[in-house]
């Protein structure tokens, strides 16, 4: 998302449930409902309130929990503003109550003038905090866009690449129909979050759900094999490459030589699988799903394959040495 787009307005439009709602509504400041939220971050406002305002990060979201409440009643019973309106002086893009907190006159009454928005949340401060950094995270995260089918095999988000015509969206019906789920077709957008999480879903979620199968035409997963067939996101942990059979291609036999495939950054487990008739593709995707998890457990099947054949070369080189003695009686 365009950073320079996304405005308060926008967060209160938000549509989030469960543990990501917000549960925000406006106090006042409506006239700058409009000001932009440029950083995925918020500042607790405790030491500009006392009048220091050096390295002040105006550009956050302004939490103010119990403890800056307290102080905000404390100046306005003395009538001190000259803090305030120093406060207020920066563009400020908005300021949040946690609890249920509700801000004195003369605070409202220079926000109003300023035009900065003031906010109000029933969540504590430590709630609204995490649940506004996982937003924002989400919201400021680098994203692309890549042609592809996500699924979902065995708990493993699988990103199904390939050349049009391929088979990609073939394959993925075919593990739809043994069980597993789809994220996307056709086009996955892909995010970014904190810095090393790849997370995929489809780019409209109107359609996101539908499938183009060459001969057949548009289907819906969700109406055809029941909403348990699809998930909104999931995580991209395996790619997998699918190509024309290429004869004069050495693939990969063993399985030792792991490959990856770099997306905004971040290194992602990637597999060339070569495509040709008589080659059962959904069981290949399926097992390398299986694979993915058994290495995340620790174990690494093709490795350990490797150690065993060289214990076994070091222990027949050994005998045939032993054997083959000048003094063996």
């Amino acid at each position: 998302m365009d950073e320079k787009q996304f405005t308060v307005l926008d967060l209160l439009s938000l549509e989030l449930k469960e543990q990501n709602a917000l549960s925000l509504n406006c106090l006042g400041g409506r006239a700058g409902l409009s000001r932009t939220i440029t950083m995925p971050d918020i500042n607790r406002p405790g030491l500009p309130l006392s009048g220091f305002f050096d390295s002040f990060a105006w550009q956050r979201l302004h939490i103010f929990g119990r403890g800056e409440n307290a102080y905000l009643d404390k100046l306005e019973a003395g009538g001190e503003t000259e803090s305030l309106q120093r406060f207020f002086s920066f563009p400020l893009p908005a300021c949040v109550f946690t609890h249920n907190l509700a801000p004195g006159k003369l605070f409202m009454e220079i926000a109003e003038a300023s035009g900065c928005p003031v906010l109000q949340t029933p969540l504590a401060s430590s709630d609204f905090t995490s649940r506004i950094l996982r937003v924002l995270s989400d919201l400021f995260a680098p994203e692309t866009t890549v042609h592809g089918v996500l699924v979902e095999v065995y708990g493993i988000g699988i990103l199904i690449t390939g050349d049009s015509g391929v088979g990609k969206s073939e394959t993925a019906l075919e593990l739809i129909e043994r069980g597993h789920r789809l994220v996307a077709d056709d086009v996955v957008e892909i995010r970014c979050v904190n810095g090393s999480i790849i997370m995929g879903q489809g780019a409209n979620k109107i359609i996101g759900h539908h499938m183009e199968i060459r001969g057949l035409g548009i289907i819906n997963i969700t109406h055809l094999f029941g909403v348990g067939a699809i998930r909104d996101k999931k995580q991209i942990q395996l790619v997998c490459a699918l190509e024309d059979w290429n004869p004069q291609k050495v693939y990969d036999r063993i399985g030792t030589d792991e490959k990856t495939e770099e997306i905004l950054g971040v290194k992602v487990p990637m597999l060339e699988i070569p495509v040709k008739p008589g080659r059962n593709i959904p069981i290949i995707v399926e097992t390398a799903a299986m694979n993915e998890r058994l290495k995340k457990m620790g174990y690494h099947s093709a490795k350990e394959f490797n150690q065993n054949i060289l214990r076994w070369l070091e222990s027949e080189s050994a005998r045939a040495v032993y054997f083959n003695r000048d003094d063996f009686i």
